[in-house]
């Protein structure tokens, strides 16, 4: 008999979040499921992990669920990090993100929870894919998700994910019918024009509060922006290596050499 797959869940908008239980139905068909998810919404808090505070992690009873679920009061990443080390007897075989409601294409890649959990298990030699709908509303319908994740978690299981490599999934708010098919595209470039509106409250003291417009600054037609945009589920093959290695040979031409200057 075959052995079910170890797949870990999380997300970054909360245990209750109607996305992450979307995910949770459909790697139930699967393999084996546990969750480790936050105990409230954690969107836009990138990498950041808990060292100043204390961490609590709980089991939820779900007697009636197939799934083993934890809440933890931490960030995304905390939450992969007391899953592999704390709850799990073995590294899990795969790990998912989400489904995150609203977009993580582009340079959100770098503000998301939902992603930084997923590059977290990266990090830890897990294959790891996050998933989002370009909906950010809370009762968003995430049944035309359902048979993308599936088929894109199917490939990863039977085909393994690139080492040092985490799939950045977004699906466009469409109906099933309308969605084109899959591509597997670039980042896009883009990023946000950003702007602080300056208030007061009733003290007297001024406080600010983020708004923005997001520009893409990409016509090419292999970006995930235009894959969304043409009605495509993008996937985005994305390393947390960080180095600029083509430029490496650039920089050595430099004058270093402090008593050279």
């Amino acid at each position: 008999m075959t052995k079910k797959p170890l797949i870990l869940v999380t997300n970054d908008d909360g245990i209750n979040a109607p996305g992450i239980r979307a995910l949770i139905e459909v790697m139930n068909t699967l393999g084996d499921v546990v969750v480790v998810a936050p105990d409230s919404p954690q969107s836009g808090m990138g990498h950041a992990i808990t060292i100043n505070s204390t961490l609590y992690v709980w089991q939820i009873d779900n007697a009636n669920e197939p799934q083993l679920e934890h809440c933890c009061s931490g960030t995304p990443a905390d939450c992969v990090k007391l899953g592999v080390r704390e709850i799990l007897d073995r590294k899990p075989d795969l790990c998912v993100s989400g489904i995150n409601h609203g977009s993580n294409s582009s340079i959100n890649v770098i503000y998301s929870g939902t992603m930084s959990a997923a590059i977290e298990a990266g990090i830890e030699g897990i294959p790891a894919i996050g998933f989002s709908l370009l909906d950010y509303n809370w009762k968003a319908n995430f049944e035309a998700c359902k048979p993308f994740v599936k088929t894109i978690t199917v490939n990863a299981l039977k085909h393994g994910i690139p080492k040092n490599v985490v799939l950045n999934v977004n699906i466009p708010n469409v109906s099933k019918e309308n969605i084109k098919g899959i591509k597997i595209c670039r980042q896009a470039k883009a990023n946000w024009v950003e702007a602080f509106e300056k208030r007061q409250n009733p003290q007297g003291r001024d406080y600010y509060w983020l708004s923005g417009k997001f520009v893409n600054l990409d016509d090419g037609k292999d970006t995930d922006e235009w894959a969304l945009e043409n009605n495509y589920v993008s996937v985005v093959p994305t390393q947390f290596d960080l180095t600029a290695h083509k430029h490496i040979k650039t920089l050595n031409n430099w004058n270093l050499n402090p008593n050279g200057l």
